[in-house]
């Protein structure tokens, strides 16, 4: 299964290991995701800094439409699907979005491994208190109200 993380909060006040671990993740700034595979490392990590991220399962739909909309190469041009080499095991979108559902790595050269997203419309809910009480931090549920693929959609 593939987790979305999204940063939510920004870096100020953030104690150096949490600061750490967000770049470890590549969320250097608000708004930023990144899509993960559920390993028991990564977990970790996740639960460290979930006081500044929200993080959930996220469904093929959703990865196509990030990758289509918001997935970009070091030279800051967008993703030509076309041009993906079949080396990583995609050669098409739907490859693409297949390899990651598995938990797999996207493996695309160049590729970054983050997507710039805009502020979700409407505006966060409280970016200070947890999900489970109303705000926007933490794991999200599947099937939920404001389930990740709400939240992604709602961002590209």
């Amino acid at each position: 299964m593939t987790w979305a993380v999204v940063r939510v909060r920004g870096s100020a006040h953030v104690e150096v290991s949490l600061k750490e671990t967000m770049r470890h993740l590549h969320l250097t700034r608000q708004n930023h995701a990144v899509l993960l595979p559920e390993t028991e490392a990564l977990r970790g990590m996740v639960n460290k800094v979930q006081g500044y991220v929200t993080w959930g399962p996220v469904s093929a739909p959703t990865v196509e439409s990030l990758l289509k909309t918001r997935a970009i190469t070091e030279g800051g041009a967008r993703l030509d699907v076309s041009k993906v080499p079949s080396s990583s095991g995609a050669k098409d979108l739907k490859g693409l979005t297949d390899l990651v559902a598995k938990g797999g790595s996207l493996g695309v050269p160049g590729m970054k491994p983050l997507f710039r997203l805009h502020p979700p419309k409407g505006g966060w809910r409280s970016t200070k208190k947890p999900y489970t009480l109303g705000g926007a931090l933490g794991y999200r549920e599947p099937g939920s109200k404001l389930d990740m693929d709400k939240l992604i959609s709602r961002m590209v």
